[in-house]
């Protein structure tokens, strides 16, 4: 098998193609990046900018640039010495326009006798034999619908009628009720939808990829990929999605010809990637938390925790434990009502539950995961715990919590194949779409894949970690940045500087308040972290962010019930960024305040990631600042052209300054490229431990396999307090050869050298064995 030394995530869409890709491989080559990683790239929703609404899994959009932009791009990585990875979504189709979907169209003309009604998860029963399609704005709209061209129409939506269902004459409400589907009001879809789909989202329906022909017609053009070499790698979208992950993932390594495959999978706190899966690793969420709590200062937690307290007019900061479990429960009971009622349907009646008591209990068994699923029989303790849990926290469900547990214990019983399907879909609504947006004392603690819980980890945890990364998951993608993250990598690390300036934070927030009241506490300290952290960002971007992020806490404004006047607040508040010269003058005075230290977060942070066991990958745009916020905004373009105008000029010789984002586009390509050219530096893990006063700012580690010298990374932890203590003074560390820094080429050692000699011109340096030749 072949394995990337690094990976470079591109979003393939109508305005960036692949033959734009194609053209961007010489500069990727020369940036150090091994493998060029494509998101999805089938034929997706006309207009799709991430392209994760596949509507035809047959072919290669060509929107995106079709098969001819696909070959293009692989020409020309292997003309370059370069791998291609691909991102596929397995768990489901785009349905938002059914006639751009042929399996859906079919399904929805032909009903159950459609030859792809195998391919979609449909409870027939529950609709009477029809699909329901919430599509309506209201019960009353059936009057609004219209025949035109042998289709029904509603507004602009078009949907198919099956054969002989319509004679000359017929209202378009009789032609409605001949149909194999049910148009009804999209409110209906909590409670009463009869279709698998992704999370909560109604035009994303799931597919049965766990029948052997649905995964082969599925899969054909991805097979092709591989038996005409086009791609050497994939990435898999939702795997928790599935009936049987570790059966797909089988499937996939057999089509694939035993190709690299990495999976999108949330590991929480202990958790381990399942031994059975067929596959190199994660696609790097696990790596991002750990790099960033051993960037945060553990001193922070108890002010930060003080300030959380007062903005929630509490004796104590928030219980996270119990704020997700209410907001799972809230999923649950809410827009993921018709999977629990699906499971409770799945209840035996011979086991002398109800419905709605079975829905309950499952409910609250949910609510008690610790985890996103499980993959019976592994981890059938964690069910039994959670199930434990439930019955403990609700007394009253003790004996339908005992009902159910054996029936969900069982790998072979449909229930417990679907119960494994949803609490993932409960627990990432729960958490990262609802609970991140209410619990505000950090920002950098609430991003994908990480327990908000856990403020801060210290260098021998950090180091423990990773000795247990390169010996159990060396292949697994390392990231800092995604287009799912919600706050990109330069953000976090500049709102990580609070944790060492909590006072001066509190008086900021204070002041800010007063200027731009909101009246929501905790709100307003996520928000002005987040305009800290993105600063300077335009209007629109900011606006974009607030409205997102006050609705999806749902706290004070809703999506489906927007509070008019709190979000008058809210806009008022980001305009007052732009308008207001004392609340832009708060804004500017602190981000200067710190910006220092935020730029030795950011690239100390990078170096790490990029240096560390596992197989980096770098978001695109990310080799300079990443300040973005959640998606949309962290998809934004990227101006290639100034990219590789700014490395050129590296490459003549030019050292930037440090603190700048040429400075970051130095350290990422210096160790892309030595990472790349240099693989036997990277084959061990030891940590390098500091002497001296300011030894706790330092982390160290090299990647030596102890037969030979490897590569030697320095950074630099904790910038504010660093400085606060005088610098580095006589911290030292021990070279055991000659070594020159890939950075600034300077020279040192062997023997004991100052810590601040070595960081003297970046907060970080990559040493190399001197007798090696430059990266």
């Amino acid at each position: 098998m072949r394995a990337p030394a690094s990976t470079y995530r591109l979003q393939i869409r109508r305005s960036f193609t692949l033959f734009d890709a194609a053209e961007k491989v010489p500069y990727l080559k020369s940036l150090g990046v091994d493998w060029v990683y494509l998101s999805p790239i089938l034929t997706a929703e006309q207009g799709s900018d991430h392209g994760y609404d596949v509507t035809d899994p047959s072919a290669i959009d060509p929107e995106r640039g079709g098969p001819e932009g696909l070959l293009a791009l692989s020409r020309a990585a292997r003309e370059h010495g370069m791998g291609v990875l691909v991102d596929i979504v397995p768990n489901h189709v785009g349905v938002a326009t059914p006639a751009q979907n042929p399996w859906w169209w079919s399904l929805l003309k032909e009903g159950k006798g459609s030859p792809y009604a195998e391919a979609f998860d449909v409870d027939w029963d529950l609709g009477g034999g029809k699909i329901r399609l919430p599509m309506l704005g209201s019960g009353e709209d059936l009057d609004k619908l219209e025949i035109k061209d042998g289709e029904l129409r509603y507004y602009d939506h078009r949907f198919p009628l099956a054969e002989g269902t319509y004679s000359e004459g017929d209202t378009p409400q009789e032609v409605h009720s001949r149909q194999h589907y049910e148009l009804i009001d999209w409110r209906r879809a909590d409670a009463e939808l009869n279709y698998r789909r992704f999370f909560a989202v109604t035009t994303l329906a799931g597919i049965r990829v766990e029948v052997p022909q649905v995964f082969e017609e599925a899969h054909a053009e991805v097979g092709r990929w591989f038996k005409e070499g086009l791609v050497d790698g994939l990435r898999v979208d939702h795997p928790d999605g599935l009936a049987d992950p570790t059966g797909y993932l089988r499937w996939l390594k057999d089509l694939s010809g035993g190709a690299y495959v990495l999976v999108e999978k949330i590991l929480e706190p202990g958790e381990v990637l399942p031994s059975e899966f067929a596959c190199e690793g994660t696609t790097g969420y696990d790596a991002l938390a750990d790099v960033d709590r051993v960037f945060i200062d553990p001193a922070g937690q108890a002010p930060l925790d003080e300030l959380d307290a007062k903005l929630r007019g509490a004796d104590a900061p928030a219980d996270y434990a119990g704020m997700i479990r209410g907001t799972k429960r809230m999923i649950a009971d809410g827009i993921l009502r018709s999977e629990v009622l699906r499971l409770a349907r799945l209840v035996p009646e011979s086991h002398g539950l109800s419905v709605e008591q079975a829905a309950d209990a499952i409910a609250e068994i949910i609510a008690a995961f610790p985890v996103y699923r499980t993959y019976l029989p592994t981890g059938a303790e964690i069910l039994k715990e959670a199930c434990e849990s439930a019955a403990a926290h609700r007394p009253d469900l003790e004996v339908a919590v005992g009902t159910l547990l054996p029936l969900l214990l069982d790998p072979a019983n449909p229930i417990a194949v679907r119960f494994q399907q949803t609490s993932g879909m409960v627990m990432a609504k729960g958490v990262e779409d609802t609970a991140f947006y209410r619990y505000t004392r950090l920002g950098t603690l609430t991003e994908v894949g990480a327990e908000p819980t856990e403020f801060a980890v210290g260098p021998e945890e950090f180091h423990h970690r990773m000795l247990r990364r390169q010996q159990e998951l060396p292949l697994s993608m390392t990231t800092m940045s995604t287009h799912d993250t919600k706050r990109s990598e330069d953000a976090r690390a500049r709102i990580s500087v609070i944790a060492e300036l909590p006072q001066e934070w509190t008086e900021t927030l204070n002041t800010l308040r007063d200027l731009a009241p909101i009246p929501d506490g905790p709100y307003e300290n996520l928000l002005w972290q987040a305009i800290v952290g993105a600063w300077p960002a335009s209007r629109e971007r900011l606006q974009g962010y607030a409205e997102k992020a006050a609705r999806e806490a749902g706290n004070s404004t809703k999506w489906t019930d927007p509070d008019e006047t709190f979000e008058s607040k809210v806009k008022a508040a980001v305009d007052a960024v732009f308008d207001d010269a004392q609340v832009a003058k708060v804004v500017e005075d602190f981000v200067a305040r710190i910006d220092a230290y935020s730029a030795s977060n950011s690239v100390s942070a990078k170096l790490v990631q990029l240096t560390m066991p596992g197989v980096p990958d770098v978001y695109q745009g990310s080799e300079f600042w990443e300040r973005s916020l959640t998606d949309p905004d962290n998809r934004r373009p990227v101006d290639f052209a100034r990219l590789q105008e700014e490395l050129a000029k590296l490459d003549a010789g030019t050292l930037p300054a440090s603190g700048t984002d040429t400075s970051k586009l130095l350290i990422t390509s210096r160790a892309l490229r030595l990472r790349r050219d240099r693989p036997e530096l990277f084959q061990g893990y030891t940590p390098v431990t500091a002497s001296g006063a300011a030894a706790g700012h330092l982390l160290a580690f090299h990647r030596g396999d102890g037969s030979a010298p490897g590569a030697l990374t320095l950074a630099t932890r904790l910038p504010a307090g660093l400085a606060a203590g005088g610098g580095w003074r006589d911290t030292a560390v021990d070279l055991p050869v000659d070594m020159r820094d890939e950075f600034t080429g300077a020279a040192y050692g062997p023997g004991t050298v100052s810590v601040a000699d070595v960081l003297g011109t970046y907060p970080v340096a990559l040493l190399v064995p001197a007798d090696g030749e430059q990266a």
